[in-house]
This record gives structure tokens, C-alpha cells and sequence, in this order.
């Protein structure tokens, strides 16, 4: 069974609800996920042991949460290669981080990303609960 890793950060928990329903769709197809904030990820190369990795931050005035950033260049350190990835996050007016989040994983990371990176304003409409929902089912896809 593969195994996925969902990491987040969140201000509100809208991305951590995300992260939610991204592990709903990947459950659902008999996936084996893991969610953790990142602050409980004490060594980033325990993400080595999962198949795929899914990371996702709110944008904040512009720009992603100063936690994630710090967590990237972290993640550096494990070796990600050819790994199935995933990106996404909630925000209120511009919605940058997601995509940057997207971009180190495959460009730095050297990951296989699926897709485009998620980005959701609000959590509770159905459209966007599908979107997600979608987001999961298509990386388990891929795997």
C-alpha cells in the first residue's frame, strides 16, 4: 500500500481543512495517509520513507507562511526525488503560496508533481469541498 504524507501549516485551519479532504480522497482510494502539521515533523528525512508528499500553506499578505518557508528549506536536506507530489492552500485575496510551494517542490525537490497546485478561498462550498476532493483523488491516481 503506498503511503502519503500531508503536511500543512495554517492560521485559520482552512488549510488544515483542506488537508482534510485531500486525505478523504486518498483514504477512499485505499491509500495509506498520514496528516501532521509541520511543526510536529521533528526530521524532514522521515518524509523519505512515503511514496508520495502533499504540502500545503496558507497565503498571508501576499506571500507564504513564514513557517513553511523555514520548513523548505528544511526539507532540502531529505531526499524527495521522484516522488509523487502535491501542493495547495487557502487564502483570502491573492493566493500565492501554493504555487511556490508547488515550484520548490518540483524545481528544487526534483519531485513529479501531479497536476497544479490547489488553491481555495473558502472551505465550506460544495464547488470547492469537490475541488479538493478531486485534488486527492487525481494524486492517488497517479500512484
Amino acid at each position: 500500500m503506498h503511503k502519503i504524507l500531508i503536511a500543512y501549516t495554517t492560521r485559520t485551519k482552512k488549510t488544515q481543512k483542506i488537508a482534510e479532504l485531500i486525505a478523504q480522497a486518498l483514504e477512499e482510494k485505499g491509500l495509506d495517509v498520514t496528516i501532521k502539521d509541520i511543526k510536529d515533523i521533528k526530521d524532514t528525512k522521515e518524509m523519505e520513507a512515503y511514496d508520495g508528499i502533499i504540502l500545503g500553506a496558507p497565503t498571508y499578505h501576499g506571500k507564504m507562511m513564514g513557517t513553511m518557508e523555514t520548513f523548505l528549506f528544511q526539507v532540502e536536506q531529505a531526499n524527495l526525488s521522484g516522488k509523487i507530489g502535491g501542493a495547495f492552500g487557502a487564502y483570502g485575496w491573492s493566493g500565492e503560496a501554493p504555487q511556490r510551494i508547488y515550484d520548490t517542490m518540483e524545481n528544487i525537490f526534483k519531485m513529479k508533481m501531479i497536476g497544479s497546485s490547489l488553491k481555495l478561498k473558502n472551505t465550506v462550498k460544495p464547488s470547492e469541498i469537490q475541488e479538493a476532493l478531486d485534488y486527492g483523488a487525481k494524486i492517488a491516481g497517479a500512484l
